[in-house]
């Protein structure tokens, strides 16, 4: 394989990687040209959600072709173009042959809920002190064990066991459904819009051998012991009232996906259902509950 470097500003990053793509690029990635340094720029977005740009002022794109031919052609295409000003070529090589599959599995290493609960990769052994895991591996769905947010909600679960019936709300892959049932829930229902997070959700259970129903929303029916939401913020406040109904009197809402400078949204969002609190923090997520 051969890899096409390229500089680019902000605006142009979108245009480059379209024609990278349509130049037969097996991939294209985009990173900050200043990172590093002290002119890198921060560039996030919320968990599930594109990033608020489309790249950094400085980006540098790298493109990986099958040969040198396929790759040379598309520079020399590129910079014939009327949008390739203001853009250069940085460089263009071979890449060593290397194990992707291994390298891929190598960035996924078993994540630390509590010291003997751990998300663990189906590749690797389970760390000595874990008394209960969660095999998941990397997919299409949020939620791998990685994130802040996940690991609050997992870690409020394994802090409050037992719980009778549990609806988690934007299941994603089904992580914090599959760490309730492990944590001796009663009954588990996982519901996403998203088709294929459903589907994830089904697979990953098995994959833990545990029982739990998972479909779309309609698929959520009566009320809880415990309903989880980690999601974002926008729509964790426009599902105030359903989230609310679904939770049983004295039963528990955790609600996470929220920024910490989003916290008084979130309260004036449910003070007409309940009391909000912050109940965790980690690297400036927030996790949030409340007992109806």
């Amino acid at each position: 394989m051969f890899e096409l470097s390229l500089m680019c500003p902000e605006d142009r990053v979108e245009s480059l990687s379209d024609a990278l793509d349509a130049l037969d690029a097996l991939s294209v990635s985009v990173e900050d040209a200043d990172a590093q340094t002290d002119a890198e720029q921060a560039l996030f977005g919320e968990p599930g959600m594109p990033a608020p740009k489309g790249g950094w002022q400085r980006s540098r794109i790298t493109a990986l072709f099958a040969d040198a031919a396929v790759a040379q052609e598309a520079a020399d295409l590129l910079q014939a173009q009327d949008f390739f000003v203001g853009c250069q070529v940085l460089a263009m090589a071979a890449v060593p042959d290397q194990d992707w599959v291994r390298l891929t599995q190598s960035q996924f290493a078993p994540v630390e809920i509590t010291p003997t609960f751990w998300i663990v990769p189906t590749w690797h052994e389970p760390p000595a002190q874990a008394r209960e895991l969660i095999r998941l591996d990397p997919g299409l769905a949020f939620g791998t064990g990685t994130h802040p947010t996940t690991r609050m909600c997992l870690r409020w679960i394994a802090a409050h066991p037992g719980q009778g019936r549990v609806l988690d709300y934007g299941c994603g892959s089904g992580i914090l459904a599959i760490g309730a049932a492990k944590f001796g829930a009663r009954e588990v229902v996982a519901v996403d819009i998203d088709v294929a997070a459903v589907q994830s959700t089904e697979l990953n259970a098995a994959a833990n051998n545990v029982a739990l129903a998972a479909g779309l929303p309609d698929r959520a029916d009566g009320v809880y012991d415990l309903v989880l939401a980690n999601i974002l913020a926008t729509p964790l406040k426009v599902l105030a009232p359903l989230l609310c109904a679904h939770v049983a009197p004295g039963g528990h809402l955790v609600l996470a996906g929220i920024l910490e400078r989003q916290a008084d949204e979130l309260i004036q969002a449910y003070a007409a259902h309940c009391r909000l609190a912050v109940a965790d923090r980690e690297d400036g997520w927030i996790l949030m509950t409340a007992t109806l």
